[in-house]
């Protein structure tokens, strides 16, 4: 239980009653109740302000909000510009600003999130100290696992997880930070210790409309951050420099092409690992694909701000290995290579489909299982599809989470990109089980099979309601079942 007055100095707001003690924050009406402090949200679908009657009625008497409801004269309405920010503030204070007490570091961009930030805990990990990690596929807090459900948490279960990280003995924390978290203010308040950007391609303009506004979320995680901060980005993205323009924090830059303060040069790039130098430091890594060699580029970049020697930190680097989910792959027992990635962005599934085309002989088939997903960003359907077309050798279209969206309807809008000129075959199974079994008949000794869109995920979400799916272990007792 926490002083209302002590709460509010985090938001600036001045309030002399000294009686008020508040028990919980909230921002669910339904779970508003007495001794609550109520933060109304506007929101895409719903508008917290509509139901601060039902709030009243649950016996909660103090809500944060934008504008004032008449109610009776009992129930508190403190105004603010920005409920948003407002919980975000009233979240770090209610767990005691646990970011001020890890080192904490984000990683945004389009694709590489995921691994990077999970790269940078098994690092650090290895290199004796006790981590945290906020990732799409899952929270750490040590070694225990928590579950994740969105790539970014809500305000209070993000600052719930970190103050668990300190009294947990955390002394880093490595985590995504997604453009909606930007936009929401769901990170408002954190002190970051650096920030990373990997790149930004067309992805999630179903929500932000526009590139230019989905660029503008990515730079804004790098123009709220403190002086003492780092801000690392990707010289070779074109819109890498972007992000530096406005940050106070101290300024550094990785890249493969381009001159940069953490330069790479790739080797080898085969299925056995990549080699390449890090600022003239070769390494051997498990890890494959160029993609992967700019995601060690961004963690050496890390461990070089804060201070990892060198020598230390390519040793460990040399032992990590691939996040699940992102390019795994296994032979099956007639020598097909089965590849699952989380590919679900036209560059991403470029990126993966040009690593396998680099391993692949001229004789050898690439099979590409891919689909969309339902309610969300329409427009790269076809592009996607097109892609697939173009650097595959036999195409499937299929579901990936259908959501509330009818998925022929998916199909469809995926078909709009393939060229029926094309000598490459496209098949198109809305059921993704029957589609990966398709793909495990067609396939002959030699070939690589690329099921692509779910990676790491163990569910498929059909009419609102999560169904058990694992693309990996489907895959394994399909191809080595008929092959």
């Amino acid at each position: 239980m926490k002083a209302l007055t002590d709460l509010l100095q985090a938001i600036g707001v001045q309030f002399t009653d000294h009686t008020f003690q508040i028990e919980e924050i909230v921002f669910d009406s339904r779970t508003a109740k007495e001794n609550c402090l109520f933060i109304a949200l506007e929101g895409v679908a719903t508008d917290g302000h509509a139901y601060l009657n039902q709030v009243y009625d649950q016996g909660c008497r103090i809500a944060i909000v934008q504008r004032k409801t008449s109610l009776p004269s009992d129930f508190i309405q403190i105004e603010v510009a920005d409920t948003r920010k407002a919980l975000s503030l009233l979240a770090c204070e209610w767990y005691g600003n646990p970011s001020r007490e890890l080192t904490l570091v984000g990683i945004t961009g389009t694709n590489g999130k995921t691994t990077c930030a999970t790269l940078l805990y098994h690092l650090f990990m290895r290199l004796g100290y006790k981590v945290g990690l906020l990732s799409t596929v899952v929270n750490k807090i040590g070694t225990d696992t928590i579950p994740a459900t969105h790539t970014t948490p809500n305000p209070l279960a993000l600052n719930a997880l970190l103050r668990a990280m300190v009294d947990q003995g955390c002394s880093h924390c490595f985590m995504e930070v997604s453009s909606h978290a930007v936009h929401q203010h769901r990170i408002f308040g954190l002190q970051f210790r650096g920030a990373v950007f990997t790149n930004i391609t067309h992805d999630h303009l179903d929500y932000h409309q526009t590139f230019a506004a989905y660029i503008q979320a990515k730079k804004a995680f790098f123009d709220e951050l403190p002086a003492d901060a780092f801000a690392l980005t990707n010289r070779d993205d074109r819109n890498g420099e972007v992000m530096l323009q406005n940050t106070r924090a101290s300024k550094s830059t990785y890249a493969l092409s381009s001159m940069a303060d953490f330069k790479g040069l790739i080797l080898e790039n085969e299925l056995g690992g990549l080699i390449m130098k890090l600022n003239d430091v070769e390494v051997h890594t498990q890890l494959i694909g160029a993609f992967n060699a700019y995601n060690l580029l961004a963690v050496y970049g890390v461990g070089r701000l804060l201070e990892i020697p060198a020598l230390e930190l390519i040793t460990a680097i040399s032992t990590l290995e691939s996040v699940e989910g992102r390019f795994q792959f296994f032979k099956s027992t007639q020598g097909v290579t089965v590849v699952v990635d989380y590919a679900h962005t036209p560059d991403a599934l470029e990126n993966v489909l040009k690593t396998i085309g680099h391993f692949r002989k001229d004789t050898q088939k690439i099979i590409t299982v891919v689909g969309c997903g339902g309610d969300r960003d329409k427009a790269k359907r076809p592009t996607m599809a097109a892609i697939a077309q173009k650097l595959s050798t036999q195409v499937i279209l299929t579901s990936d989470n259908p959501r509330t969206e009818d998925p022929s309807q998916i199909l469809q809008d995926m078909q709009a990109g393939i060229n029926n000129t094309s000598n490459i075959p496209v098949l198109a199974i809305a059921d993704r089980t029957q589609a990966i079994q398709t793909a495990s008949l067609l396939a002959q000794t030699g070939d690589v099979v690329l099921i692509a869109g779910k990676g790491h995920e163990k569910y498929q979400e059909i009419d609102g309601v999560k169904h058990p799916f694992d693309d990996f272990q489907i895959a394994h007792s399909f191809f080595n079942k008929n092959n």
